[in-house]
């Protein structure tokens, strides 16, 4: 555990270097590119539509669209289209836990079960017996508060080949029908993946994190997001409940058909998760609906190291935490996380921790922190370069393709930034 600690303070301290030092070469945001590369993403095919905005030195350096929100009824991409942001949901979730963390609540380093015991005899799948039956083990250490908040406590996300992954599909934790302790009933009875801190894999860790807010700060989740992120940011428009009133602002989603063609995706698609009477779940990952303004007022924070319109909303030391790397560099095994650039994972958020690679990695600057959601949106906070970025679209699958044009449309083909390696 000391070992853990010391690594995470060296990785602090080398973020904060990095945070401080100055780019090798400043970014200049060149509207003309950045309108051309959204066009191209509508004229390729590969979006609808989409938008962007761009604060820079704290005030806005660009805003733009191309396309349609909803093609079929030919109405534009807008300033105040609204769209579901899925996992960019979140980041917002780590910031309310952290709150919490702040307040003394919680560790970091305590065990998951001091606070939720139904997890205290989670067990870890370590194959089949030769009659087929599984075997599963007691973990060699527990699940602690940590491992949730970077994706390292060995839980799923969804129906796959595996056990567990079977189990977790059985057990549904995640069905909209459930609220949050239910959830987290279910989950428990779910085997462990693998032993807890020693791989990244994606997972339902962020809803124990809005079970947990749930539980310590005695308010329905939904409600605390409201009134200690949403209501004090002014973010007017994000929330998991929404109205009937805002379905002619809201984004149609597009799926890629068996022609390579988008598709406008069903009505259901579009509704389950916010416009639901029967929805008991409020997901810490995923279900917030948001505009461009709102949703930049949440990254404006972060890159302001909590604060917004003399509102506090973390500790400046809170938000480095979140933005430091915190895998160990024993953890090998990242799933698709190298994908999305070279870094590692923070609390909630993506990390960069060096420079790109290569030319097809996505631009940007080490110490930059961010996420996006299932129909391609992101966002991300660039503090060496005070600059916040918000990229919507409605596109699924998720097309990476797109992250990896909007980024070179805003920091230039030639940009590295500081060096952190």
């Amino acid at each position: 555990m000391r070992s853990l600690a010391f690594a995470a303070v060296a990785a602090t301290l080398t973020l904060s270097s990095a945070i401080s030092a100055p780019p090798t070469s400043t970014v200049t945001i060149d509207k003309a590119r950045i309108d051309r590369s959204l066009q191209d993403m509508v004229s390729s095919g590969r979006a609808a539509g989409a938008s962007a905005l761009v604060w820079k030195d704290g005030k806005e350096a660009y805003f733009g669209t191309a396309g349609y929100a909803d093609r079929e009824a030919k109405r534009p991409f807008s300033r105040d289209t609204l769209v579901q942001i899925f996992s960019m949901t979140k980041p917002v979730s780590g910031v309310a836990f952290m709150q919490l963390w702040e307040q003394g609540k919680f560790g970091l380093d305590d065990p998951l079960s001091m606070y939720l015991p139904e997890f205290a005899n989670a067990k870890v799948f370590v194959g089949k017996d030769t009659a087929g039956n599984p075997i599963l083990v007691a973990p060699r250490r527990p699940i602690l508060i940590r491992d949730i908040v970077r994706h390292t406590a060995g839980f799923g996300y969804g129906p796959g080949p595996t056990y567990p992954e079977e189990a977790f599909a059985k057990a549904d934790p995640l069905n909209l029908a459930n609220d949050l302790p239910e959830f987290g009933r279910r989950l428990a009875t779910v085997p462990l993946l693998y032993e807890p801190g020693t791989k990244w894999r994606y997972s339902a860790g962020v809803d124990v994190q809005a079970l947990l807010v749930q539980k310590l700060s005695g308010q329905p989740y939904e409600e605390y997001v409201r009134q200690h992120i949403f209501e004090p940011l002014g973010m007017k428009e994000t929330g998991w409940t929404q109205p009937e009133s805002i379905l002619p602002r809201l984004a149609a989603g597009y799926a890629k058909g068996p022609d390579g063609t988008l598709q406008r995706k069903s009505e259901a698609d579009f509704r389950h998760m916010n416009f639901n009477p029967e929805r008991k779940l409020t997901m810490g990952g995923a279900g917030l609906i948001s505009s461009v303004d709102d949703f930049m007022r949440f990254a404006r924070m972060l890159v302001n190291g909590g604060t917004l319109d003399g509102v506090r909303i973390l500790k400046p030391s809170t938000v480095r935490m979140m933005a430091t790397n915190e895998l160990d560099a024993r953890v090998t095994d990242r799933q698709w996380l190298p994908d999305k650039g070279n870094g590692g994972f923070g609390i909630d958020f993506a990390v960069r921790t060096g420079q790109p690679k290569d030319t097809q990695e996505n631009r940007g600057a080490v110490g930059e922190f961010f996420w996006d959601g299932a129909w391609s949106t992101l966002f991300w906070v660039d503090p060496a370069n005070k600059l916040t970025a918000v990229f919507f679209v409605q596109k699924d699958p998720f097309d990476r393709s797109l992250h990896r044009d909007i980024r070179r449309a805003i920091y230039g083909d030639d940009y590295l930034g500081p060096t952190g390696d």
